[in-house]
């Protein structure tokens, strides 16, 4: 299963909140083609039917079936630029 770093959490998290979403909203990912090579990332009020759930420090991101299965074994990681601009990382995930 996708796993957080503590840093991806906390800008979820900020994310999340800073759009004004709902009690329970998170970070949804699917894959936007057949070979899961891109993804497309949204807030959602709550996971859609099929959908996995992460959860780290609060933090909740929702995976379609097919970012499910791309990303069984990743971690999420993210940055923040100097100018606000956030960027995330797909990670091996440490053994």
């Amino acid at each position: 299963m996708l796993t957080l770093t503590d840093t991806a959490a906390t800008v979820v998290k900020e994310i999340v909140a800073g759009n004004g979403a709902p009690e329970g909203s998170g970070l949804r990912i699917e894959a936007e083609d057949q070979a899961a090579t891109q993804f497309g990332v949204a807030i959602a009020p709550a996971p859609e039917t099929g959908d996995a759930v992460v959860e780290h420090s609060g933090a909740r991101v929702y995976l379609g079936e097919r970012a499910t299965i791309a990303l069984d074994d990743k971690t999420l990681d993210a940055s923040v630029a100097e100018d606000g601009r956030v960027s995330f990382d797909i990670l091996p995930q440490a053994l």
